[in-house]
């Protein structure tokens, strides 16, 4: 609509998706998923399902939604069996309709269903369905995550972990995957490990999820990350693996500077702690005369907690945000969009007032909401507005599971620093660097 501003809330790298599977006779799996899911709620608020199977039959459960609205008690009691994979949906590819929620289904010509929960985008899709006409498959979803559901089932003459050796090394991008059959629960990550994958045991069975925070909502203990390039099966004779694809790691920046939990652990190493040592190299970098060090809350608190301990200016609170601001199904009126981004945070003005204020946050898109966040504290009273920023400057979009703005909206792809500091009216601005 002309005149009426960018949503703010979306003026941020936005979520992908989340993925998680247990294989746990005698548990019940779909409350486990259930779970797992809801540690895994940020990445992805679109969609949601789960799939279970007692050894017999396959069923899918899925809908547009939270977890928390798509779930409820009479539904998970109706899941049983002893293997179950789950998925939250933030759409990368395919619109955001019933269709493409997942897990994505398809039948073998056996007979045997298959169902599929993937995170991250794959960049040869086109050439996938090429191949998927070839075998003669009809197109169901609008999903690279169905395609790669349908070439599983295409060979009638393969067992699924066979068809899975055959498909997955033709998968080019990112992907990380838990998916099943009637008797077997399946996880493999794309051989540069783009997207975090993590394996987990339980007393009684196996846990497969995004980010090691879902095993631990869970009660499963921590065992290793699933290898780039590997395909692990769990059934009744056990766990195995099978490589694939070379592992050549190259893991994403921005899992660690926005996207997981900071409760999660990936590489080895806890996102939480990575963000702050992130801020006080920041700090190191970009030093400023200043009297409070603030985040842009939730995303800024860990760098600029950081920033605050190697800058010795003191930390605080000068922004509160709506946690309940997220993605609605109701759209604000023009009246209050052209408030912007009020709707999401709200100054404390005597926190600020007469201060020389650090605005820590993860990153900037478009440059729309720090545009608004630094022209709130200065009518808020604060004196001088430094921008500082925890991820080094976003030049190119994303195809490998995370939705940035195009090349030509995103604010450093056509200024430098000092005119991205100008348009967004602050007094100084830093990224971290690359290296950094």
């Amino acid at each position: 609509m002309a005149g009426v501003p960018e949503d703010p809330r979306e003026d941020s790298p936005r979520e992908e998706c989340g993925v998680f599977g247990v294989w746990a006779p005698g548990e019940d799996v779909a409350k486990l998923a259930y779970f797992g899911l809801y540690a895994l709620q940020h990445r992805g608020q679109e969609a949601a399902g789960i799939a279970v199977s007692d050894g017999a039959a396959l069923v899918v459960y899925k809908d547009l939604g939270l977890v928390a609205q798509v779930f409820d008690e009479p539904t998970l009691e109706s899941l049983r069996g002893h293997i179950a994979i789950g998925h939250t949906r933030y759409s990368t590819t395919g619109s955001s309709t019933w269709e493409n929620a997942q897990p994505t289904f398809r039948t073998t010509a056996t007979g045997t269903g298959i169902a599929l929960g993937h995170n991250g985008n794959l960049v040869n899709t086109s050439e996938l369905a090429d191949q998927a006409v070839g075998l003669g498959l009809a197109r169901g979803a609008t999903t690279d995550s169905d395609l790669v559901t349908g070439l599983l089932a295409a060979y009638p003459d393969l067992s699924v972990e066979a068809a899975a050796l055959r498909v997955l090394p033709t998968l080019r991008g990112a992907f990380s995957l838990v998916f099943m059959d009637e008797h077997t629960l399946y996880a493999a990550r794309d051989g540069h490990g783009v997207r975090p994958l993590v394996l987990g045991r339980l007393d009684r069975g196996w846990v497969i999820a995004s980010e090691t925070a879902a095993l631990d909502i869970v009660g499963a203990s921590f065992v290793r990350e699933v290898e780039p390039g590997d395909l692990i099966a769990i059934d009744a004779d056990g766990l195995r693996s099978e490589r694939f694809a070379p592992p050549t790691p190259k893991g994403c920046l921005f899992e660690y500077a926005y996207l997981a939990r900071p409760d999660t652990t990936i590489s080895g190493r806890n996102v939480q702690a990575a963000r702050v040592e992130v801020g006080r190299r920041l700090a190191r970098e970009h030093p400023v005369e200043a009297d409070l060090v603030i985040p842009v809350p939730e995303s800024g608190t860990p760098a600029a907690i950081g920033f605050a301990e190697a800058s010795g200016i003191p930390y605080g609170l000068g922004l509160v945000k709506n946690s309940y601001v997220g993605r609605t199904f109701i759209q604000p009126s023009q009246t209050i969009r052209q408030l912007g981004v009020r709707l999401k945070f709200n100054p404390l003005r005597e926190v600020l007032r007469g201060k020389r204020v650090v605005m820590v946050d993860d990153s900037i898109v478009r440059g729309t909401t720090q545009r608004a966040l630094v022209r709130m504290l200065r009518e808020s009273g604060a004196l001088e507005v430094h921008v500082r920023i925890s991820s080094p400057p976003v030049k190119w979009p994303c195809f490998y599971g995370i939705d940035f703005a195009s090349r030509a909206e995103l604010i450093a792809n056509g200024l430098n620093t000092e005119e991205i500091c100008r348009s967004i009216g602050a007094d100084s601005l830093g990224y971290v660097s690359l290296d950094g």
